[in-house]
């Protein structure tokens, strides 16, 4: 099953673009099931290092989430800010490689929450670059670095549920 959505996200600032250089657009992948404040910070955080970043709404077959991935990507638009124009949602099944290279897209971004999150990422870091994807780790800020989906999914705190978009720069 290959699904693809994708459907910009509105950002009043502009693309980051220097005089010489190609744009350089990212690809966050994962379940996102929630989507939680953690993930909106590291896109957040993206938006600014690259000129577009994709969030990318993907199928783990590890993951049993509760909908589907189009409805897990429908929800992450509708919490993104309005004013965020160089931010897309799409749904995928496949490798994020695959995606990357079929979307003309340089780089993959993760979070990571701790050295756990770090030793898992890194090997999928490996095999994504030898399929010639490099990854770039953004750590979680203290605050944020305590939820994950699978917690937020049992307790219900820690989600964007009931968030409204908002404008932003």
């Amino acid at each position: 099953m290959r699904t693809e959505t994708a459907e910009p996200v509105t950002r009043s600032r502009p693309a980051r673009r220097t005089a010489g250089r190609a744009p350089v657009r990212a690809v966050y992948p994962g379940t996102f099931n929630p989507f939680t404040p953690g993930h909106l910070d590291v896109v957040e955080r993206a938006r600014a290092l690259f000129d577009e970043v994709i969030v990318l709404v993907a199928v783990n077959g590890d993951k049993q989430p509760g909908s589907d991935p189009e409805q897990r990507a429908a929800a992450v638009r509708a919490v993104l800010p309005t004013g965020w124009t160089t931010v897309t949602v799409a749904a995928w099944s496949g490798l994020t490689a695959a995606y990357c290279r079929r979307h003309g897209a340089g780089v993959i971004v993760r979070g990571v929450r701790n050295t756990t999150d770090l030793q898992a990422e890194q090997r999928l870091a490996a095999m994504n670059q030898s399929l010639g994807v490099p990854t770039v780790f953004l750590p979680a800020r203290p605050e944020l670095a305590a939820t994950s989906s699978t917690a937020a999914r049992a307790t219900g705190q820690g989600t964007l549920r009931g968030h409204r978009r908002r404008g932003a720069a």
